[in-house]
């Protein structure tokens, strides 16, 4: 799925989310694997919040959104921090990546894999730009979060520029939430509707895919506190460390 019209109003209704606490995390995660510098991706980068704080910590990064609404929000505030010099755009769909060389790591958050109907074939694109002993640090929604709180629930957001109306349908087999998103923005006073989908992995399966493709899953912790996981965690955030370049998985298999 791709974001068009909510990008632009997307920072409005996630003023919660505790992005220096999640830069923290990433950025310890990241100096723990002696990864200081060189060359990061964020697979689905969003508004890039995230993406530039790397930036002004000395990472050459790799945005990549498959929304083109989405990449314009972040070259708006890369021009205004002065950082394109450090950054590359990309419209990219995360199960079709092509990128142009090796990278050092990865980062995907607020569970932009669970948008995604072929996780496995994400896992393998990331595997194969990623170096030896490269890092990919993401996070997922937990099924319990799609059956409890998701599940079939109305949410509505509000902020100065627009209000959201945010519908879940979880589909009976548990696997799938089907979210439609209605925006009214104050300004201009039109109205915008779009539907996307969030699919559910158990953490057995994101494990074996990890490992299929030449990770080890370091860690998995909780993706809101980053303590230990609980029955009631709503995120996970996983550290997966590579463990062979492409080339020697193939002499080996």
């Amino acid at each position: 799925m791709a974001y068009n019209e909510f990008a632009y109003f997307y920072d409005s209704f996630n003023e919660d989310a505790d992005y220096e606490a999640l830069y923290r995390h990433v950025k310890g995660q990241l100096d723990a694997h002696g990864i200081t510098d060189g060359i990061l991706a964020d697979l689905g980068c969003g508004t890039g919040e995230l993406t530039l704080m790397l930036a002004q910590a000395g990472y050459d990064m790799i945005a990549i959104d498959q929304s083109e609404e989405m990449l314009c929000v972040v070259r708006d505030k890369a021009d205004q921090l002065e950082l394109t010099g450090r950054l590359l755009l990309l419209q990219q769909d995360l199960c079709d990546l092509d990128l142009y060389g090796t990278i050092r790591g990865a980062v995907s958050t607020f569970d932009t894999f669970n948008h995604l109907p072929e996780l496995d074939k994400a896992i393998a694109n990331a595997a194969f730009f990623m170096e030896k002993g490269g890092v990919l640090l993401f996070d997922m929604n937990t099924p319990y979060k799609h059956r409890e709180v998701l599940g079939n629930n109305t949410f509505t957001f509000a902020a100065d520029e627009a209000d959201c109306v945010w519908k879940n349908h979880l589909e009976e087999d548990g696997r799938k939430v089907r979210i439609a998103l209605d925006v009214h923005d104050h300004e201009t006073g039109e109205r915008f509707h779009e539907e996307f989908c969030e699919y559910t992995y158990p953490l057995d399966q994101i494990r074996a895919s990890l490992e299929r493709h030449g990770f080890t899953l370091e860690s998995v912790c909780d993706g809101e506190t980053f303590g230990p996981l609980t029955d009631t965690s709503e995120r996970y955030f996983f550290c997966a460390v590579k463990n062979y370049t492409q080339l020697e998985g193939e002499q080996n298999g």
